[in-house]
């Protein structure tokens, strides 16, 4: 009896962080530029095409990865942004609320 109510929790358990983890990964989907909220804030998935006669604040450099609001590993290719709960933006992105990480 030992043995199976022993297994039954360990199973029980890896259950539960399966469920869990697998969860968090779906929720993770990328920002669309045509979001209304990311073509709101002008955000391009590729810093490099941002139309900077439309968004004079865009300065080279500036990208998703390096900014204040990224959530992701710095040079990752996608993290999490604080403005788009449950989505990932690109690591090499930009939008107009882009603010310099400190």
């Amino acid at each position: 009896m030992k043995n199976s109510r022993r297994q039954f929790m360990i199973l029980s358990a890896a259950g539960a962080c399966t469920l869990a983890l697998n969860g968090k990964v779906q929720a993770q989907a990328m920002v669309a530029e045509t979001d209304p909220q990311a073509s709101a804030l002008g955000y391009k998935a590729d810093a490099s095409k941002v139309d900077k006669a439309k968004f004079p604040k865009y300065a080279a450099g500036q990208k998703c990865d390096n900014c204040a609001l990224y959530q992701g590993k710095p040079g990752s290719a996608a993290g999490g942004c604080s403005l788009f709960a449950g989505k990932q933006v690109a690591g090499p992105g930009w939008c107009s609320a882009y603010a310099k990480k400190a």
